[in-house]
């Protein structure tokens, strides 16, 4: 008689009840390199940024790893990176936002012509600030979660509709940042600066880092995250699941709106004054989603994390300071962030075709 101990599910010996052992399979080199790429989103933008920063610390040097030079960097992100962890949100939910940029330039507009016109003093300004970038937020929600329409659509429209408004309220005015500085203080205090072993950093640098690390906590270790995830990956599934679609995603583009106030003080605190034509308004829309493509965040939503795209930000950050320190043209910028960006989504096209 043959023995079917191998394909039965329950087996018994010496009176013991055993399961049936299936054979692990043995995966190659390649196969652990795309479970660990599947499992940890972030680790491809952290790999590109270490070896950028190799690269460029051999070719230009210590001068490259002086307290300045990297502390410059995250200077010079601390805008876009507020702006990426936004973005990240949006993302993760499947969708995208292309009036963080114009929201952002908004938010700062009100809190300085609130002041100035009105007479409000800053303190109270900024607040109104926030309110106004989460009111914002809470309306792209409402008409992409209970109208449906898709969120290219919609942010899309108001990226337009914010960037009117924002010529229209501030008359076109740009508050100086003489003027603020012996005004409205308060409106530059993320401006303010501080030393720590002879890096001088920013308390916008710190805005920013502290937001990533919230943001990047919540995500994962709450109930929360979790649904944000789950609306991401497969909404039908989450709802079925218990998860409240509606309630989730207006949650994620309130948060998304007070991040862009958030941004818009930043920009003060990094620029000094309030300009309704602040560059922000056009190209941080760009930035953020660059930032958060380099960064492995999946645009299909569902999978990826706030560190990679502020990951994706340092390495924009990197590249642009190493090259213009190496003396070439900024154009080369633009070329090596492009191809980053076909790179990454070729990755993540990758990691979903093995997995499924």
């Amino acid at each position: 008689m043959a023995n079917t101990d191998s394909y039965e599910d329950v087996v018994k010996t010496r009176g013991e009840e055993k399961f049936a052992e299936f054979e692990t399979t043995h995966k190659g080199l390649m196969g652990r390199f795309h479970d660990a790429l599947h499992s940890t989103p972030a680790l491809v933008p952290l790999i590109v940024l270490i070896s950028a920063l190799v690269v460029f610390g051999i070719v230009l040097g210590s001068k490259f790893f002086s307290p300045f030079a990297l502390t410059l960097i995250l200077q010079q992100v601390q805008i876009v990176g507020v702006l990426a962890a936004a973005q990240a949100l949006i993302i993760l939910t499947a969708g995208i936002d292309l009036s963080v940029g114009a929201v952002a330039v908004l938010c700062s507009v009100i809190m300085g012509q609130v002041t100035f016109r009105y007479g409000i003093p800053a303190p109270l300004a900024i607040p109104i600030g926030l309110a106004c970038g989460t009111a914002i937020g809470a309306m792209n929600g409402w008409l992409v979660s209970k109208v449906k329409l898709p969120p290219f659509i919609v942010t899309l429209g108001m990226w337009q509709i914010v960037l009117a408004v924002n010529y229209l309220y501030s008359r076109n005015e740009t508050l100086r940042s003489q003027e603020i500085e012996e005004l409205a203080p308060a409106l530059q205090f993320l401006g303010t600066k501080f030393t720590i072993g002879g890096a001088v950093i920013t308390l916008g640098v710190v805005v920013m880092l502290g937001t990533v690390l919230i943001l990047a906590y919540a995500l994962r270790s709450t109930a929360w995250g979790r649904h944000v995830y789950a609306v991401g990956d497969d909404p039908e599934a989450a709802q079925l699941a218990g998860v409240d679609r509606h309630k989730t995603l207006m949650s994620v583009y309130m948060l998304v709106g007070f991040i862009c106030g958030l941004a818009g003080w930043v920009m003060i605190g990094r620029f000094g004054s309030v300009s309704p034509s602040a560059t922000t308004g056009v190209i941080g829309n760009i930035q953020a989603i660059t930032a958060v493509v380099i960064g492995g965040i999946s645009l299909f939503g569902g999978r990826g994390s706030i560190l990679g795209a502020f990951f994706g930000a340092l390495i924009v950050g990197v590249f642009e300071l190493g090259l213009r320190m190496a003396g070439a043209d900024p154009q080369w910028t633009y070329l090596l962030i492009g191809v980053l960006i076909i790179a990454a989504v070729t990755v993540d096209q990758w990691i979903r075709k093995v997995t499924a």
